[in-house]
């Protein structure tokens, strides 16, 4: 394992896989391996949206406008920040990531999962325009050691364009992150970046689940592909092999699949998107949550019915790269049974 995290911050020197659309890695190398690993209509369906819509600001997905997709507007948040006196305060509020504990209590827990630790990560968006990967990794090694790492989507700072130093600093990232890892894909993330992820030993789960087993017991851990901006979830795909009467997690990257999950018989959905806000008033307060469901499911821990949930505050930012009155956060979920 690597002890040197400068690789973090460095530029990319010919990482293949860290491609934009099309470049490095020819387009029909990237569509023959996605074609394997994807259900065709799944694929065609991703890929037609990315490709008609990926861009847009107004309309699509759950919500009707898309702030993060409006590119010029940043700018002039930016600028108005600085003309405050406040941006460098925000950059160094969304360095500052804090470990958070979070214990969720299972009645139909198999004994031998009883403290089960599960590191939770998510908004990652490692090519944001602020050097904050030695704060996530140092999060991630002061994080009590975690039996698997679990990750709910959005990779990349924006929505569209070159992903190649996301991917190269995700490869960085990734020896330190423990145990096997499992990952789905968020409004941020591109159905082509997936063979690049998978290349550095995370098993994305589009619409599907896995079995976790130990001592002749088993949990599930099914995800689905961005219910968010891209809608690309497919519930029946994700839980088909999922029984009913045995402990169910379901990695979502927006909280706003929370009545599907619940209503599917999922135990524990762990989601991101929100940021918490990302910029709140104090109390925290989110200005807004860019997800379509109540707050109460958009920060922190949370149950709906025989749901229990958790939306984690991300440990990355978008639009911006600044927080305020949100903290960002690494969570170790331990699971209880009881």
């Amino acid at each position: 394992m690597p002890d040197d995290v400068s690789l973090l911050d460095a530029e990319p020197t010919g990482f293949a896989g860290g491609a934009a659309e099309g470049a490095d890695v020819p387009a029909d190398a990237t569509l023959e391996r996605l074609r394997s690993r994807l259900d065709p209509i799944h694929l065609r369906q991703r890929l037609g949206m990315e490709s008609a819509h990926g861009k847009a600001v107004f309309g699509y997905g759950r919500t009707f406008f898309h702030l993060e997709n409006w590119y010029s507007i940043h700018a002039l948040i930016r600028f108005g920040l600085r003309a405050l006196g406040l941006y460098a305060r925000g950059e160094r509020n969304a360095a500052a990531i804090r470990v958070t504990a979070n214990t969720v209590r299972l009645a139909a827990l198999p004994a031998v999962f009883d403290g089960l630790r599960l590191l939770h990560l998510t908004d990652l968006h490692l090519d944001a325009p602020i050097a904050y990967s030695h704060a996530l990794v140092q999060a991630v090694l002061a994080a009590p050691r975690a039996e698997y790492t679990l990750i709910t989507g959005d990779f990349r700072y924006r929505t569209h364009g070159d992903w190649q130093l996301a991917l190269a600093r995700l490869a960085a990232l990734r020896p330190h992150l423990p145990g096997p890892v499992y990952a789905v894909l968020g409004n941020h993330d591109s159905i082509r970046m997936v063979p690049a992820i998978e290349d550095l030993d995370i098993r994305l789960l589009l619409n599907e689940s896995v079995r976790l087993e130990r001592d002749g017991a088993r949990i599930h851990l099914a995800g689905i592909d961005d219910p968010h901006y891209f809608c690309a979830d497919n519930f029946h795909r994700a839980a088909r092999d999922v029984p009913v009467e045995e402990v169910a997690i379901l990695l979502s990257h927006s909280p706003e699949t929370y009545w599907q999950a619940a209503h599917c018989g999922f135990d524990l959905l762990l989601a991101g998107h929100t940021h918490g806000g990302q910029v709140c008033l104090p109390g925290g307060l989110a200005l807004m949550t860019n997800a379509d469901c109540p707050r109460a499911y958009c920060r922190g821990a949370w149950r709906y019915r025989d749901l229990q949930g958790y939306t984690s505050t991300g440990a990355g930012a978008s639009v911006v790269p600044v927080r305020y009155n949100c903290p960002p956060e690494v969570v170790v979920h331990t699971l209880r049974r009881g």
